[in-house]
This record gives C-alpha cells, sequence and structure tokens, in this order.
C-alpha cells in the first residue's frame, strides 16, 4: 500500500530533484558560498524539504479541482500547469516573506530578480521547470511499482 501512494512518489521526486537545484543556487543567496559546508549542505537540504512540501501541497490542490487523488495515473498539460502555478504561487509568497517581510535572507548581486514579483528568479525558474519532471518521474515510478505489486500476487 505505500509504494503505492501517489503522494510518496511526488514527495520523492520533488526532493530527488530539487536538492541539486538548491546547491546550484548556493552562489545566489548571501552568505551561503562562505557558510561552513555541513550547514550549507543542512539548510539546501532543509530548501529541498521545504520543496516536498510546495510540490504535496500542489499535489493535493489538483487533486481537489479534479476530486480525484489518483490524477497522477493519468494526467495532462492542465494537471501540470495546476502543480506548476500553485508551486509557483507559493514560491513567490515565501521568498518575499523571507526576502522582503522578515530579510531571513537575502539575494546576492549573482541573483537575477523579478521586481514585480518580489523574487528571484532562480526560484521562479525552478517552480516553473521541475514540476513537469518531478510528476514525469512520479508517474513512471508509480506505475513501475503497481506492475511489480501485480506481477509479485
Amino acid at each position: 500500500m505505500v509504494r503505492s501512494a501517489r503522494e510518496l512518489h511526488v514527495a520523492l521526486f520533488a526532493f530527488l530533484l530539487n536538492l541539486p537545484w538548491e546547491f546550484l543556487q548556493v552562489p545566489l543567496y548571501v552568505g551561503m558560498p562562505t557558510m561552513p559546508h555541513w550547514q550549507a549542505v543542512q539548510a539546501c537540504a532543509q530548501a529541498s524539504l521545504g520543496d516536498v512540501l510546495i510540490a504535496l501541497t500542489a499535489y493535493w490542490a489538483v487533486s481537489g479541482w479534479r476530486r480525484w487523488r489518483y490524477w497522477l495515473r493519468d494526467y495532462g498539460a492542465k494537471e501540470i500547469l495546476g502543480f506548476a502555478l500553485v508551486g509557483v504561487g507559493l514560491t513567490v509568497a515565501l521568498e518575499w516573506h523571507a526576502t522582503i517581510a522578515t530579510q531571513r535572507w537575502a539575494y546576492a548581486p549573482l541573483m537575477p530578480t523579478v521586481e514585480w514579483l518580489g523574487t528571484g528568479l532562480s526560484p521562479l525558474l525552478q517552480w516553473l521547470i521541475l514540476p513537469p519532471l518531478i510528476l514525469w518521474m512520479a508517474r513512471r515510478h508509480l506505475l513501475g511499482s503497481e506492475a511489480v505489486s501485480k506481477h509479485n500476487i
């Protein structure tokens, strides 16, 4: 039953795809390149876990819109767009909150910004590029694990 949980597959691939993205963004945030190694690794892992929560929220939002939790099995452009838009919306809100409202972190001069959104370009691109890959990989893995389960019965 756990192997077939759609959310588990989405969470797994959201983490695996977002973690390297977070590491690649290190030069784009103030203080990250000079942070002690283990502290930077922890910060990137924590950000990736935050991305997992965004991905799960996006998955559940599309599930609510579709009124079907199992949409990952058979999705199309509308579901990808909905998943990505929820992710973009949450990311823009979180980045604005962290960089402007609470000043938890700051963008380095290397970070291109989208001023009217109050966010960096890299986190925005992250939630435009990775969602289709997350869904594609999660679906492949889900269908593969279901085939293995049926074969072992």
